[in-house]
């Protein structure tokens, strides 16, 4: 069996939907697709794709290995395009990762002036507070936010951004301002369960840390839930700096006990850091490093 061709069929049955479109796409009769796509499941002694009447799903299985038949045929041509000295231009679909509202903010303004610059390029932008792995996703790069393991992966640190504690000046007038971490034992709390546990908040450094109880009469899992009430006079919130800019630009919200605050976590981009690294990866490694760190610089995300 040729392995290459049998993953170009795959792809094809995936993308068009269905055996007969992709064999009409190819120009191959539809039973020599149907045998290819049987033969490599045979040859990997699982099942790729559930067949009904009216579609064709992904299996588990299937979809972990669309993932590596795209990166695996784009690397080859990549690897052919240089072998041969031929230019290549950027070119293929770019998925990347980041958190909601770091995404929304940041991320899609910087894709956005990347298309611009790089028409054969796609970008396939996933916003979610739920941390993807890049060896187990189809991920080709993730903004992260953070302390990073230690692991074989590539990283480049954009910036940083704080957390920060806030209420709504009408909450400070009925409560009063906490003076010192513990002093949150006296205040009506709002967790965010993405950030921080719903019972307790940590200040100091990694080293030295300090974990403080907190009463959490409300605890939701988006950021923006947290923000909403925390703007209504709920209570204190803890979260990151970017996270409510706008409150605090606006003076619907208020920061509060900023002497105490933990060390600021690091933003980076992390890509597997394969070799040769992917020609659009590079381009938009190289693209959008220096922007993140210019528009973190000038809203203040960072430290300094």
């Amino acid at each position: 069996m040729d392995r290459l061709e049998a993953m170009n069929i795959f792809l094809a049955v995936v993308d068009a939907g269905s055996l007969s479109a992709a064999a009409r796409q190819l120009d191959m009769p539809l039973a020599t697709v149907s045998r290819k796509v049987a033969a490599l499941e045979a040859h990997l002694k699982t099942r790729l794709l559930h067949r009904t009447t009216r579609k064709l799903v992904l299996t588990e299985a299937g979809t972990s290995y669309v993932a590596a038949c795209r990166r695996i045929l784009e690397d080859i041509s990549e690897v052919e395009r240089t072998a041969s000295g031929e230019y290549a231009t950027p070119k293929g679909e770019l998925t990347v990762t980041a958190s909601v509202v770091f995404g929304r903010l940041h991320i899609v303004p910087v894709v956005a002036e990347f298309l611009a610059q790089y028409p054969e390029i796609e970008v396939n932008l996933v916003l979610t507070d739920r941390v993807m792995h890049l060896m187990d996703e189809p991920i080709d790069v993730a903004v992260r936010i953070g302390e990073l393991p230690d692991s074989s992966f590539m990283a480049a640190r954009v910036g940083a951004v704080r957390r920060v504690i806030c209420a709504s000046p009408a909450y400070l007038a009925r409560h009063g301002t906490p003076a010192t971490p513990a002093d949150l034992a006296k205040h009506d709390c709002i967790s965010f369960e993405v950030l921080e546990s719903r019972r307790a908040w940590v200040f100091g450094t990694a080293r030295s840390p300090l974990s403080v109880p907190v009463h959490s009469r409300l605890s939701v899992n988006t950021v923006d839930a947290a923000i909403a009430a925390a703007t209504l006079g709920v209570g204190l919130i803890r979260v990151l700096s970017y996270q409510v800019m706008d409150g605090l630009r606006d003076g619907t919200l208020q920061v509060v006990l900023e002497d105490f605050e933990s060390e600021p976590l690091p933003v980076s981009l992390m890509h597997k850091g394969q070799a040769p690294l992917p020609l659009k990866l590079r381009a938009f490694l190289d693209f959008a490093t220096p922007r993140l760190r210019a528009r973190q610089l000038s809203a203040r995300l960072s430290s300094a």
